[in-house]
């Protein structure tokens, strides 16, 4: 069955997490304790009406304070397709964390109050979505019977989007109208809209097209383990564990395993099931060559006549994490990409861009705590990558402190440094 991931996001008070709460409950996708359980907080609380963010709002301090902080995972399934939802928080201050949860979603799904239209936070977060590569871009007109089902107001909140959208690479944007309190138009077609003629939400996340989005044509194999067992029985066997980054493999193609580009053939495929005829992204496989190659943990095998670009000097677009620090020139970090790790110089800043008006702002000296601009890395050892909008997979890459050992940036790149 077809997995979908997805990411909620908006501003604070849009009812992000009311919306997956009524997705999971009207979808019968929660237990009878855990409903129970939610239903005694909310008479605790006071509300004449079961809360159904409390579903999501995990941490203690989220339920007392009625909002999201952290990253919420939830997974339910339809006959139809597998879900994860990522429940990312709604505030400035955590937009690292919309980052994270983003960083993996099929779909973004935007909710939007609509007595106040698009907001600041709204904006932002759409941003985001599309500077991540999120293929698809749902926006959720929530609280539509506070404003009394109004058609002209839904229409204003999606000419308003649209005219911001219109700066963004969204390649396919939906707009919903829904009440996440009531149910209307999240899992059934509400009544209270008759002239919405399109399909719920929860139609829409089974039927949204996913197939096509990941990357087929670029076949990419970061290696992540190697497997020798050393036993009688097993005394020949040399496989490269890892998880298909992209593309397809299959016994008898051509690879060469970079940087070392020594070339060979694909022996088998092998999973813990059994040989397989066919490998592709996001499977965890082992590979096995037919040539005897000194391949370690951080080498790629790709196919010889598509390769990905090999460099240290790479410009890329960074979201900074650290509340203790700010990103400044000449600092000096470890570098995650794929299964490699090195060390990065930051060589310059090139700018920093605000979210709101998408303005560069040049001759900066430092990014600070939730802030995103353009950065010059140079590595201590050659980078295997491709355009982060060509290959999420092998575009993306985080920062590390040498020191703390703690996460301090996202990034993405965008090419060789020019």
């Amino acid at each position: 069955m077809e997995l979908l991931r997805f990411a909620t996001a908006g501003s604070v008070d849009d009812g992000k997490s009311t919306l997956i709460g009524r997705l999971l409950f009207d979808s019968k996708a929660i237990f009878e304790d855990q409903l129970e359980a939610v239903e005694r907080t909310s008479r605790d609380k006071g509300f004449d009406y079961t809360n159904l963010a409390l579903l999501t709002d995990g941490l203690r301090a989220e339920r007392e304070q009625g909002i999201t902080i952290d990253v919420a995972y939830r997974y339910f399934a339809t006959p139809k397709r597998k879900f994860i939802i990522a429940d990312t928080p709604g505030h400035t201050q955590y937009t690292r964390n919309m980052v994270t949860g983003a960083s993996t979603a099929d779909l973004a799904l935007v909710l939007i109050d609509a007595r106040k239209g698009v907001l600041e936070q709204s904006r932002r977060h759409s941003f985001i979505a599309s500077l991540l590569r999120i293929p698809h871009l749902v926006l959720c007109v929530n609280k539509m019977d506070l404003v009394d089902w109004d058609q002209q107001v839904f229409e204003n909140v999606k000419a308003e989007f649209r005219q911001f959208a219109a700066k963004l690479d969204v390649t396919d944007l939906a707009f919903i109208p829904v009440s996440a309190l009531l149910g209307d138009n999240v899992v059934d077609r509400s009544a209270n809209t008759p002239w919405y003629q399109g399909p719920s939400l929860l139609h829409h996340l089974e039927e949204v097209h996913i197939a096509s989005d990941r990357n087929h044509i670029d076949a990419r194999f970061p290696v992540q383990y190697v497997i020798r067992p050393m036993s009688d029985e097993w005394h020949d066997y040399r496989g490269y564990a890892g998880t298909v980054a992209s593309g397809t493999f299959k016994p008898g193609d051509e690879v060469v395993v970079l940087p070392s580009g020594f070339t060979s053939r694909i022996a088998s495929i092998d999973t813990a099931d059994g040989p397989i005829g066919e490998a592709f992204a996001p499977m965890s496989v082992t590979i096995r060559l037919e040539d005897e190659i000194d391949v370690s943990r951080g080498d790629m095998i790709c196919r010889r006549h598509n390769q990905p670009t090999v460099g240290q000097d790479v410009d890329a677009m960074i979201c900074w994490m650290s509340e203790q620090a700010r990103l400044t020139a000449g600092a000096k970090y470890t570098i995650k990409h794929t299964t490699r790790s090195a060390r990065a110089l930051v060589k310059n800043l090139n700018y920093r861009l605000d979210i709101n008006t998408l303005h560069r702002e040049e001759g900066i000296d430092g990014l600070a705590l939730n802030e995103i601009g353009r950065v010059s890395l140079r590595t201590t050892q050659p980078l295997l990558y491709d355009e982060y909008r060509r290959n999420r997979a092998t575009g993306s890459f985080i920062l590390v402190d040498e020191v703390t050992n703690a996460t301090v940036a996202a990034g993405m790149i965008l090419g060789p440094t020019q």
